[in-house]
């Protein structure tokens, strides 16, 4: 749990790390990584005075390749978005 509160419609979320291998078990570089897309939201604001958030702590969610800022905290690397950079949850 990070000691960040975000304000407003922002959410702080740790990124699920990009698959090592293929399916095949061939080993992908770090060059051919793709940027995670998905991730735990660890923290959410408040939302807005007309908008409430719509996403809660704990939630996996899918977001754009690159949105967000990248923020380091406590030696871990989280990113910092508005509730409105996230595409959608994933249920179950």
């Amino acid at each position: 749990m990070s000691a960040l509160k975000p304000l407003a419609d922002r959410v702080l979320i740790e990124p699920i790390p990009a698959e090592e291998k293929t399916a095949s078990g061939i080993i992908i570089p770090d060059a051919a990584k793709e940027k995670p897309l998905k991730g735990t939201v660890v923290a959410a604001g408040n939302g807005k005075k007309d908008e409430p958030m719509t996403v809660k702590e704990g939630d996996t969610v899918l977001f754009g390749q690159y949105s967000g800022t990248e923020i380091k905290i406590e030696g871990k690397t989280y990113l910092i978005m508005k509730e409105a950079d996230i595409y959608g949850v994933f249920q179950g």
